[in-house]
């Protein structure tokens, strides 16, 4: 039976995409009136998130121009008119790319970066750009120009960093779609901690041009946020593919593996990295979606990682350290207009000596054929995404998980090694917990193995889905 209020478009902000697309071709409402709800719903609630902080003066003119081309019968793509936001750290031509920064506090781009490029080319409406920690190397979401973003299943808690703005503004009916970096984890973890699929692509599978400084190398790549696994196919579909401009996206992700079956897939669930700490609630949720993965044909074993993450724990902090110091060598102003601790590691990261660096380079490559060789024998590797719930708004990091101790990256032991090695993955929501809080879960494929990747996650979704989740 067909929703009356959604018919007369007072919820259209509820749809997908793939449903708006739908209603688009049947005409059964228009991008003008998607927008109009769409704006009122962020007039409602962007107050008390903090999602979008800039938004898009042309997004009426571009909603009008996507309206003809529908009524005209020629949509540029099957996301033509849809909305969609785009993290502040990536470059949207005419709008603020601040990074979250009071050293970039006035940086307008002249020019789109690439994958936002093939936004404007397929026709989707942008609404604006979503909130960052600085230099998006926080697993929050805070900074000296725009504030704290905010959870909407608990506007009391963070939604996680860096890709927070994003995650916040899609769980909360902000429009359906959003585009994110993950240099480390930052679409994953937000994406399991407001109830959402966010892709981390392969190396190379989304190409990049014309983008602030990549200080943390081919680490940090552009991915898909959205609430089914249906719509960020679609928004990888578009965003994905080589171009010449970015070498890496000529070997990349596209289809060497597209045909990949996903049947009785051998999947390895590792939990303990060396002993972390893991909060109960995830615990048991992603436990119980092992058990259907199992359910649905694949082979879990329960196991350590079989390859050592000592190299990837080691270079951490020096990669960060060693981008900002980039970055201030190249913006001298930089050290008097950013927080305190860029500063300080900026000053880190000055000390690390171009040999020391240079074994560092090689290791990666090491490490990369290290994981590659492990997955000769393994489809798909299985984690949590993060190992807390989500924690007080402004504060950094959980200092405390399950009552034990951690450091700033306890919650983010999952995610970073898949980083290192550019293999794709997928956070998918599992279970919630007690008190309806987003619990996530990981799962990583084969170097290029993106869409086998995004078949098994739409998989587990037909039978545990979750897009009928709405905080309250």
């Amino acid at each position: 039976m067909k929703d009356d209020s959604l018919a007369t478009g007072r919820e259209l902000w509820r749809l997908g995409a793939a449903e708006l697309s739908e209603g688009y071709r049947r005409g059964d409402f228009t991008p003008v009136e998607v927008l109009d709800s769409v704006e009122a719903r962020i007039a409602e609630q962007n107050p008390l998130l903090n999602a979008i902080v800039a938004p898009n003066p042309a997004r009426r003119a571009d909603a009008e121009a996507s309206a003809r081309r529908w009524a005209a019968g020629t949509p540029l793509s099957a996301l033509e008119g849809v909305p969609v936001s785009v993290k502040d750290n990536i470059l949207v031509r005419g709008l603020p790319a601040t990074w979250g920064s009071k050293l970039f506090r006035d940086f307008v781009p002249d020019a789109d970066e690439l994958p936002v490029s093939r936004l404007r080319e397929a026709g989707l409406v942008i609404l604006g750009k979503t909130n960052v920690p600085e230099f998006t190397l926080e697993g929050y979401t805070d900074n000296p120009l725009f504030g704290v973003t905010r959870n909407p299943w608990n506007t009391e808690l963070t939604p996680g960093g860096s890709s927070g703005g994003a995650v916040a503004a899609v769980a909360a009916g902000l429009g359906p779609l959003a585009i994110g970096t993950d240099g480390g984890g930052s679409i994953r973890r937000p994406a399991s901690h407001t109830g959402l699929v966010g892709l981390k692509p392969s190396i190379g599978a989304v190409p990049r041009q014309n983008s602030l400084p990549q200080i943390l190398l081919d680490f940090e790549v552009i991915g898909p946020i959205a609430r089914s696994v249906a719509d960020v196919q679609l928004l990888f579909d578009l965003l994905a593919g080589p171009d010449a401009r970015d070498r890496k996206s000529l070997f990349a992700a596209g289809g060497a593996h597209a045909g990949d079956s996903v049947e009785g897939l051998n999947i390895l669930y590792v939990k303990d990295f060396s002993g972390n700490a893991l909060d109960p609630e995830i615990d048991a949720s992603v436990g119980a979606a092992t058990v259907q993965l199992r359910k649905l044909g694949h082979r879990v074993t329960e196991g350590p990682l079989p390859f050592s993450l000592d190299f990837v724990n080691a270079f951490w902090p020096q990669l960060g350290q060693v981008g900002v110091a980039s970055l201030f060598e190249r913006y001298p102003q930089g050290a008097a207009l950013a927080s305190e601790r860029f500063v300080a590691m900026a000053a880190a990261g000055a000390k690390v000596g171009a040999a020391e660096y240079l074994r560092a380079l090689e290791s990666i490559d090491a490490f990369r054929r290290e994981v590659g060789a492990a997955f000769e024998d393994i489809d798909v590797i299985m984690t949590p995404s993060a190992a807390a719930l989500p924690w007080p708004a402004a504060t950094p990091y959980p200092e405390r998980i399950d009552g034990r101790e951690v450091g700033p990256r306890g919650h983010a032991v999952y995610t970073g090694w898949v980083n290192a090695c550019g293999h794709p993955a997928i956070s998918l929501p599992s279970a919630p917990s007690r008190d309806g809080l987003p619990i996530g879960f990981q799962l990583v494929g084969r170097f290029g193995a993106d869409r086998q990747l995004l078949a098994l996650a739409a998989q587990f979704e037909a039978e545990s889905p979750w897009c009928n989740r709405w905080p309250e």
